[in-house]
C-alpha cells in the first residue's frame, strides 16, 4: 500500500485543527476539562482550532472556543449540550459539514465548515478511547493524535491489555473476568474463581477509566453489589487479585521517528491513605486526600527498570502518540506490576501526565505541539 504524507488542506497557512471532546461514556466530564485546558495552551500562531463538542447523546455539535464553559469548577464538572445545528465528518475526504435542524427535527440547511488537517480527540472511556472514533478518522482519511483502532480497544479493555502484555513476559497481577452471562448462569463458579484470588479484591468495570464504577470488596458478602455497581457501566467485569505497594505511574510518547524508540518521563506516584485507594472523588472533588508525587522518589536503577517496562508495554500494545502506564511497584522486593494502559491520559495542566513530561523539560504547550506534529508526521492507511 502506498503511504501518504501530509499535505496542507489549502484553506490557510495554518494546520486546521480538530479538537473533539465530551463523549458518550461516563468520563464525559473529565474531557471537557481536558479540552479546557488543550484550547487554554494550543499555540494559535500555529495551528487553526476547531472546535466540537459531542453530547452524552452522541451529537457532534459545533461548541464556542472559550476555555472557561468546560473546566472543573468547584469539583464539578461541565457538559457538552446540544444546539440547533448537528456536525458531520464526511468520508473519504476529512471535512466537516453542519446541518441546521428545526424544532420538528428536520434539516433545513447545510453549511460546508471546510476541511481538517489533524484530529485531537480528547475522549476519556468508551466511544472515544477504544477505538471507536479512530476508526472513523481512518474511514475519513483524516490523522489523528493518539493510538490506532486495535491498539486503543485492546488498552481499553483491562482483561485484553492484561492478557496481551502477560503474553509479552510482563508482570500484571492476578485477575478474573466475569461476564453478564457467566454471572447469570454461572454465578457459583464465579464466586469461586475470586474466592481463589483471595479477599480483598478490587472490581472494576472492563472498559472505563476515571476509577468510574471501582469497589474495594473484603469478603464474599460485598461481591454482589460491588459487581451491580461495576456492570451499571460495563457487562464485562474485572475482579483483581489487591497488590501491595506504591502507585507509581509512568507518561510515555512515542519516537520522534519510525525508527526511534518510545520515550519515558520522570515517574510521578500517587500517595494513597493507608487503607484507601485512588476512587473517583479522590481524583477529582476531594483532591487534597491524596498526594501526587512528581517525580517519585524511587531509586534510580529501578525507576529505569520501570521506565523500560512502560515502554515495552508501549510496543506490546502497538500504542501510538502517548500513554501513560500505570504500576505497582514494592520498594522491599523491587516487584514491578502494570495495573492499566491509558491511551488518552487526563491531559489537564494539573493532570500526572503533563506534570510527567513538564519534570522532562517539556511544557505543557510543547506537549500539544509534538503531540500534534507527530501526527501529521504519520501516513494515512495502514501502519
Amino acid at each position: 500500500m502506498t503511504e501518504r504524507s501530509f499535505q496542507p488542506s489549502g484553506h490557510g497557512a495554518r494546520p486546521r485543527v480538530l479538537i473533539v471532546f465530551g463523549g458518550r461514556s461516563g468520563e464525559h466530564e473529565i474531557s471537557c476539562a481536558t479540552a479546557a485546558g488543550v484550547l487554554r495552551a494550543i499555540d494559535r500562531e500555529k495551528w487553526e482550532v476547531l472546535p466540537i463538542g459531542i453530547t452524552r447523546d452522541g451529537e457532534w455539535v459545533r461548541v464556542p472556543d472559550d476555555p472557561s464553559l468546560f473546566e472543573l469548577r468547584d469539583g464539578r464538572g461541565q457538559s457538552v449540550h446540544p444546539g440547533s445545528s448537528r456536525v458531520t465528518l464526511t468520508e473519504g475526504g476529512a471535512r466537516l459539514l453542519e446541518t441546521a435542524v428545526g424544532e420538528d427535527g428536520t434539516a433545513t440547511g447545510v453549511t460546508d465548515l471546510g476541511a481538517v488537517d489533524v484530529v485531537l480527540p480528547l475522549l476519556h472511556g468508551p466511544y472515544g478511547e477504544d477505538g471507536t472514533i479512530q476508526g472513523l478518522f481512518e474511514m475519513a482519511d483524516v490523522r489523528y493524535v493518539g493510538c490506532g483502532v486495535t491498539s486503543s480497544a485492546i488498552s481499553m479493555d483491562k482483561h485484553l491489555t492484561k492478557t496481551v502484555l502477560a503474553s509479552a513476559g510482563i508482570e500484571v497481577g492476578r485477575w478474573e473476568l466475569i461476564t453478564a452471562h457467566q454471572w447469570e448462569s454461572e454465578r457459583e463458579q464465579c464466586l469461586e474463581r475470586v474466592a481463589a484470588l483471595g479477599y480483598p479484591v478490587f472490581v472494576k468495570p472492563c472498559r472505563a477509566g476515571s476509577s468510574i464504577g471501582i469497589s474495594r470488596v473484603d469478603a464474599p458478602g460485598q461481591l454482589a453489589t460491588a459487581v451491580k455497581e461495576a456492570s451499571n457501566h460495563d457487562p464485562r467485569v474485572m475482579v483483581e487479585a489487591l497488590l501491595s505497594g506504591r502507585e507509581v505511574e509512568c507518561g510515555v510518547l512515542a519516537g520522534r521517528g519510525a525508527s526511534e524508540a518510545p520515550r519515558t518521563a520522570p515517574l510521578g506516584e500517587i500517595v494513597v491513605p493507608e487503607g484507601g485507594f485512588y476512587d473517583y472523588d479522590a481524583k477529582y472533588i476531594d483532591t487534597e486526600a491524596v498526594g501526587l508525587v512528581c517525580p517519585a522518589e524511587v531509586p534510580e536503577e529501578d525507576a529505569r527498570r520501570i521506565q523500560g517496562l512502560a515502554a515495552r508495554a508501549f510496543d506490546a500494545l502497538l500504542c501510538e502518540g502517548l500513554a501513560r502506564v500505570d504500576f505497582f511497584y514494592d520498594p522491599d522486593t523491587g516487584a514491578v506490576t502494570v495495573n492499566e494502559v491509558n491511551t488518552m491520559p487526563g491531559f489537564t495542566p494539573f493532570s500526572m501526565f503533563p506534570q510527567m513530561w513538564a519534570q522532562a523539560g517539556v511544557s505543557y504547550p510543547e506537549l500539544v505541539d509534538e503531540l500534534l506534529e507527530g501526527a501529521l508526521a504519520r501516513p494515512l492507511g495502514l501502519r
